[in-house]
C-alpha cells in the first residue's frame, strides 16, 4: 500500500477514532477490499491517486475484509469492493464494484470540497489561456517562496521574454547555475531569446516573400524569412529554408544557416520529427 498522509489501514480498533470521529472534520472514504478480489486491485490505486489529488480534503481508509471480518460485518458488506463515504459520523454515500474514475469523482463532488489547484499547474493553465500577467504573478510568488526552483525560474524567464522584456529574461537565465543552464528547457529559451533579438531587425514577411519570388537564391531573404518562420513556431518551414540557404550560399554570414539549424535542433530536442528529418538532411549536405 502507498505510504501517504491521506490514506491509512482501518481496523476494528481504530475505526471509531480515525474514521467516525475524524469524519466530523474531514470526510472519510472507506474502501473494503481483499487480496483475492480482482476489481479491488483496479479500484485501490485509483482511490489512492484521488486522495493524493485532493490533498487531505478527504481521507481514504482501507479495510482488509479478510483480516477485519468483524468490522466488515458491522459495515454491512455483502460484496467486494464496497466503498462508503463517511461524513460527520454517518455513511452518506457509497458504491459497490470498481467504478470508472469519472463516476467516483461524481460521488466525491457531492460531499467533498474540490482539491486546491497546484500553483505551478495554475500558472501554466493561465499561461495557456493567454493570461500571461496572471501566470507571471503566480510564478513570481512561487519564486519568492522557493528561489532555488529552477523550473519556476526558467518559466519566469520564458514569460518575461514573451512579454517583451528580453533583458530580464536573459538576466534570469544568466543567474542559473551551469548545470541548470544545460537543461533542455533552458537551452530552448536561450535559443528563443536569440531569435527574438534578431526579430527586431527583420523586414516584413511580405517584403521577403517578394524578394524570394524575384530571386529564390537571395541569401539574406532566405535567412530572414527562416527567422520569421521560427518565431511563428513554423519550424519545419524554417529548417527547409535554412537547408536551401546552405545549398545556395553555405558561407553566407559565416555559415549562419548551419548555426541557426543547430540552434533550432537544440531548442526543439530530438523528439521533434522535424529535427530528425532535417538533421539527416544537414548530415547529407556536410558529407
Amino acid at each position: 500500500m502507498n505510504e501517504s498522509p491521506y490514506s491509512f489501514d482501518a481496523t476494528i480498533d481504530n475505526f471509531q477514532e480515525q474514521v467516525l470521529q475524524a469524519s466530523m472534520q474531514t470526510p472519510v472514504l472507506v474502501d473494503v477490499w481483499a487480496d483475492w478480489c480482482e476489481p479491488c486491485k483496479t479500484l485501490m490505486p485509483m482511490l489512492e491517486k484521488l486522495a493524493e489529488e485532493y490533498r487531505g480534503n478527504f481521507l481514504l481508509a482501507r479495510v482488509n475484509a479478510d483480516q477485519q471480518q468483524e468490522l466488515a460485518g458491522h459495515l454491512g458488506v455483502r460484496s467486494l469492493p464496497t466503498v462508503l463515504l463517511v461524513k460527520e459520523g454517518q455513511a452518506v454515500d457509497g458504491f459497490n464494484g470498481a467504478l470508472p474514475e469519472g463516476e467516483i469523482r461524481k460521488v466525491l463532488e457531492k460531499h467533498v470540497a474540490a482539491p486546491a489547484e497546484d500553483p505551478y499547474d495554475k500558472a501554466h493553465r493561465l499561461w495557456e489561456q493567454g493570461d500571461k500577467e496572471g501566470a507571471l504573478a503566480v510564478l513570481t510568488e512561487m519564486n519568492q517562496q522557493d528561489p532555488s526552483n529552477t523550473d519556476v525560474l526558467i518559466d519566469l524567464a520564458q514569460l518575461k521574454a514573451e512579454l517583451g522584456d528580453l533583458d530580464t529574461a536573459q538576466q534570469v537565465l544568466d543567474s542559473l547555475a551551469t548545470e541548470d543552464r544545460m537543461q533542455h528547457k533552458a537551452k530552448q529559451l536561450e535559443a528563443r531569446l536569440k531569435f527574438l533579438r534578431q526579430a527586431g531587425e527583420l523586414p516584413p514577411v511580405a517584403d521577403l516573400d517578394r524578394r524570394l519570388e524575384a530571386d529564390p537564391k537571395d541569401a539574406e531573404a532566405l535567412h530572414k524569412r527562416a527567422l520569421h518562420h521560427t518565431l511563428a513556431e513554423e519550424n519545419g518551414d524554417a529548417m527547409a529554408l535554412l537547408i536551401r540557404l546552405m545549398q545556395v550560399a553555405p558561407e553566407y554570414e559565416d555559415g549562419v544557416a548551419k548555426t541557426t539549424l543547430v540552434e533550432l535542433f537544440e531548442k526543439l530536442g530530438n523528439t521533434d520529427p522535424n529535427v530528425r528529418t532535417y538533421r539527416r538532411k544537414l548530415y547529407t549536405l556536410m558529407h
